[in-house]
């Protein structure tokens, strides 16, 4: 599995993605880690496929007993349907993910791990010296969904927002935002089921300093790209499967 630093300050923000030994017919995905002090938070851990991947490969960076945090922006299994598997090697931990689906994301197993419902309307989560904010992203795709922005890296973690279906073996980055908007396209329109819930998030996002957005799926965004996204975004009719 690809790991790379992506911010290093007085904390880090790190991308695993690109696991080669994935399943050919499982979706791939990028998890995210965010290091402060003795303290990290790993965002959207990935299905149960990849965890023993994923685990040795923070390990490369943090002590097992440093992961003190799991995120999940909702409920899907490529998302946190290794939650079982965590559940064992990190039992004094926290997950932090939508309330709503607190019933549903325990069917992944989580007898140890403390779970720790975000109400609707968001919050914050401290971890060592770093103060993340969840922000609201309900109903893209997911009827509960939350995003995690971090003031000071100025990077906002999108879940499925900016995804792109590309092989594995893309690059990391975006190399041309024009020819990426092809990778984009459809992933947007058939998943995200309302232009209404659209525009709710892109006035929320508008109003944060983004230098780095990191979806789920697919390529990072950087500088300008992220203002692009937007303006795309914007213009972009979802919900196309209820007008057939």
């Amino acid at each position: 599995m690809e790991a790379k630093l992506l911010f290093d300050d007085k904390h880090q923000w790190y991308v695993f993605a690109r696991d080669p030994d994935k399943p050919e017919k499982i979706i791939d995905t990028n998890q995210y880690m965010v290091v402060s002090g003795k303290e990290s938070l790993v965002l959207d851990p990935g299905g149960i496929e990849i965890f023993s991947s994923m685990l040795s490969t923070i390990l490369k960076f943090v002590p097992i007993e440093q992961v003190t945090h799991l995120f999940a922006s909702h409920q899907d299994p490529d998302i946190i349907s290794s939650l079982g598997m965590w559940d064992q090697v990190i039992p004094k931990a926290k997950l932090y993910t939508p309330g709503l689906w607190e019933g549903f994301i325990r069917h992944f197993g989580c007898e140890n791990i403390e779970f720790c419902g975000i109400e609707d309307g968001g919050g914050e989560l401290k971890i060592g010296d770093t103060i993340l904010q969840f922000i609201p992203a309900h109903y893209l795709h997911s009827s509960a969904n939350f995003h995690v922005y971090d003031p000071v890296a100025k990077i906002l973690f999108s879940g499925d927002i900016g995804a792109a279906l590309e092989p594995q073996d893309s690059s990391l980055f975006i190399e041309n935002f024009e020819t990426h908007c092809d990778k984009m396209k459809f992933f947007h329109q058939r998943w995200m089921p309302s232009n209404e819930a659209k525009m709710h998030w892109l006035e929320r996002v508008r109003k944060l300093d983004i230098e780095m957005m990191l979806p789920q799926h697919g390529r990072l965004f950087r500088g300008k790209e992220v203002g692009q996204f937007l303006d795309w975004f914007e213009a972009l009719d979802v919900g196309i499967a209820l007008k057939k």
